[in-house]
């Protein structure tokens, strides 16, 4: 049974609009000009319980406002949502028990306490047990790396550092389900693995349900095992990483080492695409040569130091089926 439905969301914003300048200022409030625009426009899916889903699309597509939805925060037009048997802005003190929300420009934590009090405080509020609240923070803590930022406030924090602390306040309660908007903004390298290890080992192990919305697509292939693309406040696709790919191209790449500058000799159902250097990229369609007759004919007719094949990378995958609905 799914544990979210989401049916034909409509949701629509009217906006003032005035002209530039100190008269259109003026004009501005004799005469206010309005423009409404259509944020969700009949959006539909359900999931799983337990699954992992990206949601991705362009600035203004309507990731945000999906997500604010099914928090309990706006209130839609028309269509059907319900979580958990919930319609989450009519039981939102019910709804936000079972949710865990992080906002990668906001923040749950308070500006100016320790972050451990703002822990604390979050324990009152969601009324967690105990023993379950000092299980959950210890491990969390010890797992995101942030035992040196318990007693700093949380306005002397870096980004990144605040993202971590913001993850492990969202899940102190246990929730059934995740919503992640733009988690990984501002974090380094090091912090951004250790979300994506978290995240995937948090789900394996209690089954919460994750829905992240990202324009950083290295966390939806690490992460996700089911995407949905929105554009213009409609879903234009929703399968595995290997569906979106295979409705684009069944293309794949051989990325070759050359031990020398001579030029590569290919199979003749392969092209080579680019060159860099010794670095050759070589596109070809599996369904004509597979991988393994193809690096047997490149490394028997060429002196090659390195190889390996790659996808099309998922950036380029969803770029080119934004391309496709705009025509």
């Amino acid at each position: 049974m799914p544990q979210i439905v989401v049916e034909d969301l409509v949701k629509r914003f009217r906006i003032s609009e005035r002209d530039a300048g100190m008269w259109g200022a003026v004009r501005g409030l004799v005469r206010r000009r309005y423009q409404t625009v259509t944020a969700l426009d009949g959006v539909s899916f359900s999931i799983e319980p337990g699954e992992l889903v990206g949601y991705v699309g362009p600035n203004g597509a309507g990731k945000s406002t999906t997500v604010k939805v099914m928090s309990g925060i706006l209130v839609p037009d028309s269509g059907r949502c319900e979580i958990l048997g919930r319609v989450p802005w009519r039981s939102r003190n019910e709804h936000v028990g079972e949710l865990g929300v992080v906002f990668g420009q906001r923040t749950q934590l308070w500006w100016d306490l320790p972050v451990i009090e703002s822990f604390d405080l979050l324990r009152d509020i969601y009324r967690i047990p105990r023993g379950e609240y000092i299980a959950n923070r210890d491990e969390f803590i010890s797992i995101l790396d942030i035992g040196g930022l318990l007693d700093v406030p949380v306005r002397q924090l870096s980004l990144g550092q605040r993202m971590r602390c913001d993850l492990a306040a969202a899940l102190l309660h246990s929730p059934a389900l995740l919503f992640l908007d733009e988690p990984t903004i501002g974090m380094d390298a090091v912090s951004k693995l250790a979300f994506r290890e978290f995240i995937k080992r948090f789900n394996e192990e209690r089954g919460t349900t994750v829905i992240l919305t990202t324009h950083d697509m290295d966390d939806i292939e690490a992460i996700c095992d089911r995407v949905m693309i929105i554009s213009d406040g409609k879903i234009l696709s929703d399968g595995t990483l290997d569906d979106l790919r295979r409705q684009v191209t069944l293309e794949r790449r051989l990325v070759v080492d050359l031990d020398g500058d001579e030029l590569p000799v290919v199979h003749p159902e392969a092209v080579v695409s680019s060159r860099n250097g010794h670095r050759v990229n070589i596109r070809f369609d599996p369904e004509r040569v597979s991988a393994t007759e193809l690096i047997s004919h490149v490394t028997s007719h060429n002196r090659v130091r390195d190889i390996f094949v790659e996808n099309l990378p998922i950036e380029e995958v969803i770029a080119q089926i934004y391309r496709d609905q705009r025509g």
